[in-house]
C-alpha cells in the first residue's frame, strides 16, 4: 500500500467514525422500531474511499460500522456493515477501468440498499421494515453519490498527481 493510500485512508476512518458521533442526534432521521437511519453524508467517506482502492474502502467501511455500533446500536451497525461490501466491490471496478460515477450507481447502489434492507430482518424486523430500509437506503445512497462525485470532481486539481483509480474518469 502507498503512503498516499494509508494517507487517505486515516482522513476517511475518521470521517467514517466522526460522522455517526458528531451528527447524532442531529442531522439524523430515524424510526428505531424497523432499524432505519439516514445520517447526512455518513456513505460519503466510503464513497470517497473507492478510488484509493478496495483495502482502503475496506478500512472505512469497518470503521463506518464501529461508529453506528456505537450510536445507534446493533441493528443499525449491521445496515452499516453493507459498506464494507459495497466499498470494496466498486473499489475494484473502479480498479480495472470502471468510472467512478457508474461503480457507484450500478454496483454499489444495489450491494448496498438490497443487503441493508435484508440484513435488519434477522433482528426481528418485519419484512415491510426491510423494504423500508430498502428503498430509503437507496434514496440515501443516491445523494450520497451525488455529493462524493462533487467532493471527487472538486479535489481533482489537487489530487491529480497521486495516481489514483477513478480520478481520471470522475
Amino acid at each position: 500500500m502507498r503512503s498516499v493510500e494509508i494517507a487517505l485512508g486515516g482522513v476517511f476512518t475518521a470521517l467514517a467514525l466522526a460522522i455517526p458521533l458528531l451528527f447524532r442526534g442531529t442531522l439524523q432521521f430515524v424510526i428505531p422500531e424497523i432499524g432505519y437511519s439516514a445520517t447526512l453524508a455518513s456513505h460519503v467517506p466510503v464513497m470517497l474511499s473507492i478510488v484509493a482502492g478496495p483495502s482502503v474502502a475496506a478500512l472505512v467501511g469497518f470503521a463506518s460500522t464501529i461508529g453506528f455500533l456505537l450510536t445507534l446500536g446493533p441493528v443499525v451497525a449491521a445496515r452499516a456493515a453493507t459498506h464494507i461490501l459495497f466499498g470494496v466491490t466498486a473499489a475494484f471496478a473502479v480498479k480495472r477501468g470502471v468510472s467512478y460515477p457508474k461503480a457507484l450507481f450500478l454496483i454499489a447502489l444495489p450491494l448496498h440498499s438490497i443487503p441493508e434492507g435484508l440484513v435488519v430482518i434477522p433482528f426481528g424486523i418485519p419484512p415491510w421494515g426491510g423494504l423500508i430500509n430498502m428503498v430509503g437506503g437507496a434514496i440515501h445512497h443516491i445523494i450520497d453519490s451525488i455529493i462524493s462525485i462533487i467532493i471527487l470532481r472538486s479535489a481533482l486539481p489537487l489530487i491529480k498527481n497521486l495516481r489514483l483509480p477513478g480520478t481520471s474518469k470522475t
